[in-house]
C-alpha cells in the first residue's frame, strides 16, 4: 500500500502442512499391565535427578559464550551469529514523540536506522491525507526531490483513488470506520554505501485495510521489502528515491481473526516506535 519509484512483482514461500496424532490420556497402562511395585518410584526419582543435571549443565555451556576469543560474525557453516543481527545499543536519534526522528549517525548503521523509520512513514496512513502528506515529504525526502515527489504523491493519491479505499478526498474514513495502515520494519541491508548515500533494504510487515462492522475492506496483512536510496544532506539521513515489491512472506498461521472493533480499538491505543539498526 505504498508509492514507490518502482514496482516489482510478488514473491513469497509456500509451505504444506502436517497432522499430529494425539494419544489418549489417563491413567490407564498403554501396555495392559498391572501397577508396578515401589522400585519404579525410586527409578523415577533417578531419572529425575538425571535430566535435572544435565539441564543444569545444557544451561552452563550455553551461557559460556565468548570462552574460544572467537568474536567474527559468522558461526559453523557459514552462518550468521545472532550478534550479527543484534541491536548496537547506540542511540539512534533525537527522537521527539509524535514528531518523525532526525539526527542519524553519519555512517551504513545511521542510514540503516533512517531508511527503517522512514518506511514507517512511507506506508502510513498519514501519507494518504493531503494537508499531512506535504509536511511528511519534507522531512522525509531531500530538498530537490520534494517537488516532483509531492506531484506524483498526488496525483498516485487522488480522490477516485482514496474512494476506492473508502475515504473521502481528506483521507478519512466514514463514521464508525478506522482506516488502517501501519508498517513494521523486521531486519534492515545496505547494499551499498558511500559517504554521502547508501543503498537500503528494509523488509517489512504491515496491516492496511478498514476497521469497521459494515467495511468490504478488512483489515489484512502483508509482507514487503522496501528499497531505500539514502542521501546524507543538511547533515542528515535523507530519502532519494524508494521501491517496493512483494515478500519474502512466511506460511499463514492459524490465528484467529478479531473482530472490526478489537482491531479498530488495537490501533488507537497501541503506539508505534522508533526503529535503529
Amino acid at each position: 500500500m505504498s508509492l514507490g519509484d518502482d514496482q516489482e512483482g510478488s514473491g513469497g514461500y509456500g509451505g504444506t502442512g502436517q497432522t499430529r496424532t494425539r494419544y489418549p490420556e489417563g491413567g490407564s497402562d498403554v501396555y495392559g499391565g498391572a501397577r508396578r511395585g515401589g522400585r519404579s518410584s525410586s527409578r523415577s526419582l533417578v531419572t529425575v535427578v538425571g535430566v535435572v543435571v544435565l539441564l543444569i549443565a545444557a544451561i552452563a555451556f550455553a551461557n559460556r559464550g565468548g570462552d574460544d576469543g572467537s568474536s567474527s560474525a559468522e558461526g559453523a557453516g557459514g552462518q550468521p551469529k545472532t550478534s550479527s543481527t543484534a541491536p548496537s545499543g547506540t542511540k539512534p536519534v533525537q527522537s521527539t514523540p509524535g514528531v518523525i526522528p532526525t539526527g542519524y549517525a553519519h555512517d551504513a548503521q545511521g542510514a540503516q536506522s533512517a531508511a527503517a523509520n522512514y518506511a514507517t512513514i512511507l506506508v502510513s496512513a498519514d501519507i494518504l491525507k493531503p494537508t499531512r502528506r506535504a509536511e511528511l515529504i519534507q522531512q522525509v525526502f531531500v530538498t530537490d526531490r520534494q517537488a516532483a515527489l509531492t506531484a506524483k504523491f498526488n496525483k498516485a493519491y487522488s480522490a477516485e483513488f482514496l474512494s476506492k479505499l473508502g475515504l473521502d478526498p481528506n483521507g478519512d474514513a466514514a463514521a464508525g470506520h478506522t482506516y488502517v495502515s501501519r508498517t513494521v520494519p523486521i531486519g534492515t541491508k545496505v547494499t551499498s554505501a558511500s559517504a554521502t548515500s547508501a543503498a537500503v533494504e528494509v523488509w517489512c510487515t504491515g496491516l492496511y485495510g478498514t476497521a469497521g462492522a459494515d467495511s468490504t475492506d478488512p483489515v489484512t496483512s502483508d509482507w514487503f521489502t522496501m528499497t531505500l536510496q539514502m542521501r546524507w544532506a543538511d547533515s542528515d539521513w535523507k530519502v532519494d528515491s524508494f521501491s517496493q515489491k512483494d515478500g519474502p512472506a512466511p506460511v499463514p498461521g492459524d490465528d484467529k481473526a478479531s473482530s472490526a472493533d478489537d482491531m479498530a480499538k488495537a490501533v488507537e491505543e497501541y503506539g508505534g516506535f522508533t526503529y535503529a539498526r
